[in-house]
């Protein structure tokens, strides 16, 4: 048996803690104090880093955490990420024997090149493509690319549990009721959204199901949403077409 602890970290990325009572699987460490703060209190030893893409607010804390536990690193290699001591590729699957879990990798470009998922039944560390109500910036390779990564998680079980790394859902929230003012799913979500944020905790993670209700880039054949952009000038309604004027 296992549990995931939100461990939060700089100003609104969260590392995961995949751990029992006496090991942790620690996913996107952008920081190490708030890590090895957590492996003290709980009296853990970190056995593996999972890494979804290089970006810094990711990375940051692995070669710290390295110098304390000389751990493997699990991601896609990328000459811009030297941390990465195990290269995982599309297809691939990672066991960690210890909590009984097996990912499957599925590689998702669109935010950056080297982007990867781990999906394991039930759930799955999407990183920075799916936020709750949003997605990531577009900053290597295209927006269709970016679009067909989205369709990917999109297409897991509806009550996969997705564990993004920001919390980002109240502002995406505010995007998506613009886009769908109608959406009830969006006008509830808010409403549940801020009274967590109001108790001081985590509006991560979410389900599939719940983002296919409320997320704008996953409902790009909605029609109401396709009105409201067609009143600011959209003319293309096909649906690459739809996501790209929503990120525009």
């Amino acid at each position: 048996m296992f549990e995931i602890a939100t461990i939060p970290a700089l100003q609104d990325n969260y590392i995961w803690a995949i751990h029992d009572d006496r090991s942790a699987v620690v996913v996107d460490p952008g920081e190490a104090w708030p890590v090895l703060d957590f492996l003290q209190r709980n009296g853990l030893n970190l056995e593996a880093i999972l890494c979804t893409h290089r970006h810094h607010d990711h990375v940051d804390g692995i070669e710290e955490l390295r110098g304390v536990y000389n751990v493997p690193v699990h991601g896609r290699s990328h000459p811009k990420n030297p941390h990465i001591t195990h290269d995982l590729r599309e297809g691939d699957r990672l066991t960690l024997d210890r909590f009984g879990l097996v990912f499957d990798i599925i590689e998702l470009p669109g935010h950056l090149d080297d982007h990867i998922a781990f999906v394991a039944p039930g759930l799955v560390f999407s990183g920075d493509i799916l936020f709750g109500a949003g997605c990531g910036r577009n900053f290597e390779g295209t927006l269709a690319q970016l679009h067909h990564s989205l369709q990917r998680l999109a297409a897991l079980p509806e009550d996969t549990l997705v564990y993004c790394a920001h919390e980002y859902t109240l502002s995406c929230l505010s995007y998506a009721l613009v886009c769908e003012p109608g959406n009830q799913d969006i006008q509830r979500r808010i409403a549940d959204t801020q009274a967590l944020r109001a108790a001081g905790r985590a509006t991560v993670p979410f389900t599939i199901a719940l983002e296919k209700a409320t997320n704008p880039y996953l409902r790009c054949t909605n029609p109401e949403l396709i009105s409201t952009l067609q009143a600011r000038g959209l003319t293309d309604t096909s649906e690459l077409s739809v996501f790209s004027a929503l990120k525009g």
